[in-house]
């Protein structure tokens, strides 16, 4: 009887604390990413999920990359997204793509130190109302020089 009282007393503490999937502030996480080196000739690809109560996100997200050795391979971009139905609690992925010298990709600039990059990726998403998600960081990236 003690067990089953204490079982239901944690039940309720866990149901109880759990958060709202969706809420106002647009949730990003990051999930992955293809490739943690990249060389000349290829694309990088990363993968955030995403959710939003309103399902108002803007069109874009805010893109930094870091590279905390050199500062002349920082950069700061707004990738543009596909537009999509909007609807009352929004989820779903994006994928943000560069490609390292490859045409019809948006461009990520190589190393800038002479000599390889290792870096890391801040991604942001805002919606209409301005609100913005918490940063989604990736696992650091090595660009080969």
């Amino acid at each position: 009887m003690r067990y089953t009282i204490l079982t239901g007393i944690i039940c309720l503490l866990l149901w109880g604390c759990s958060k709202d999937k969706f809420s106002t502030k647009p949730q990003l996480k990051y999930k992955s990413v293809n490739t943690n080196q990249l060389v000349r000739g290829q694309v990088i690809t990363f993968t955030l999920s995403f959710t939003d109560a309103e399902g108002d996100i803007s069109d874009s997200i805010f893109v930094q990359k870091i590279e905390p050795t050199c500062a002349n391979s920082y950069f700061d971009a707004i990738y543009k997204i596909p537009s999509f139905p909007l609807s009352k609690n929004l989820q779903g992925d994006i994928e943000v793509s560069y490609g390292y010298n490859v045409a019809n990709f948006p461009l990520l600039l190589g190393p800038q130190c002479m000599r390889n990059d290792t870096c890391y990726f801040r991604f942001v998403l805002k919606d209409k109302a301005q609100n913005k998600s918490d940063t989604a960081t990736s696992e650091p990236i090595v660009i080969v020089y």
